[in-house]
């Protein structure tokens, strides 16, 4: 079993930049691709980045592509979404998830671990 832990949320103004942190544990890290989704009131949980088991490999909706870097760090467990140039609709719950394998995945029903989510609220 993988345990995921976001955090890095925060409130931010439109063109403004955060960046999210995704520590997991219980299983190797570097045998799974990671993922970012989220999902904002009312809505259904969206795919945003996702990234191969070795950070070779990452892919973007086409919403965040050019303002959004998805990066990992085997040695420490850690995913990472790096967020710039902020827009109110990008106001959502974000939730990093682990693959069931080792290649970039959009559909969440093909990741098997979730973190709680971290809010991240941009002001207009």
């Amino acid at each position: 079993q993988v345990q995921l832990v976001e955090s890095g949320g925060g409130l931010v103004q439109a063109g403004g930049s955060l960046r999210l942190s995704c520590a997991a544990s219980g299983r190797t890290f570097s045998n799974y691709a990671m993922g970012w989704f989220r999902q904002a009131p009312g809505k259904e949980r969206e795919f945003v980045a996702a990234i191969n088991f070795s950070g070779a490999s990452t892919y973007y909706a086409d919403s965040v592509k050019g303002r959004f870097t998805i990066s990992r760090d085997n040695a420490k467990n850690t995913v990472y979404l790096q967020m710039n140039s902020l827009k109110h609709e990008d106001t959502a719950v974000y939730y990093c998830a682990a693959a069931t394998t080792y290649y970039t995945r959009t559909n969440p029903r093909e990741y098997a671990a979730w973190g709680q989510g971290t809010q991240v609220t941009v002001s207009s």
